[in-house]
């Protein structure tokens, strides 16, 4: 699958990815400042990039889904960034370890969407707001309305992003995340379908995707 939007593509994985990661996950990590950085921290000290490739390999070669919760962002130039992906949650806005079976449930379920740009030099230049821009429009037309985001009060591009699109916060957890020695909170925003349709429409609306 590929999607076409303003200057980035959303694509499937594909095996050349797999030395791009495994640079992500041991020399350039700052991205891990910032995703997670309370699990990240233990991730990236356990990483073990044969294992890694292994896993990506198995999971490239397994049919994919009609719909896709997790894409690669490539420039409309071939640079890869990072990937955009998806997750259910939780009436308390936890993560839900049991995933949704039938297309039915899984277009009721509670999705949050997130974006990693791993490349620092692409960071603050707007293509992660193309990138999740797009990936919030592949799911609304796949008929998965009920979308979230998730972050830590300390992430302030990120807060900045969801709002930018539509996302209004509605649930926060005070002083759940610890982060380099300060306390912070944990943040779920819900999109705003009207406030995302308005941003769409001002912001170049034209897509293209494929198989």
């Amino acid at each position: 699958m590929e999607i076409k939007h303003q200057n980035i593509i959303l694509r499937d994985m594909r095996e050349g990815d797999i030395d791009d990661e495994i640079r992500w996950n041991t020399v350039q990590t700052e991205w891990a400042l910032w995703d997670a950085p309370w699990e990240t921290e233990e991730e990236l000290r356990d990483f073990d990039p044969e294992q890694h490739r292994k896993k990506e390999l198995e999971w490239i070669a397994k049919p994919k889904p009609n719909h896709r919760r997790s894409l690669e962002i490539d420039t409309a130039d071939g640079v890869h960034l990072g990937a955009v992906s998806c997750y259910c949650i939780d009436k308390d806005c936890n993560w839900q370890e049991t995933a949704p079976q039938t297309e039915e449930e899984r277009q009721a379920a509670r999705w949050a969407v997130g974006i990693d740009i791993h490349e620092p030099a692409y960071w603050g230049g707007g293509w992660g707001t193309q990138a999740l821009a797009a990936f919030i429009r592949y799911h609304l037309n796949g008929g998965y309305a009920d979308l979230y985001t998730q972050t830590w009060s300390g992430n302030f591009r990120m807060i900045a992003l969801a709002e930018k699109l539509g996302f209004r916060e509605c649930r926060r957890k005070e002083g759940i995340r610890q982060v380099r020695g300060g306390t912070y909170d944990g943040l779920t925003f819900r999109l705003d379908r009207v406030a995302f349709e308005a941003y769409w429409a001002g912001h170049g609306s034209e897509t293209t995707a494929g198989k």
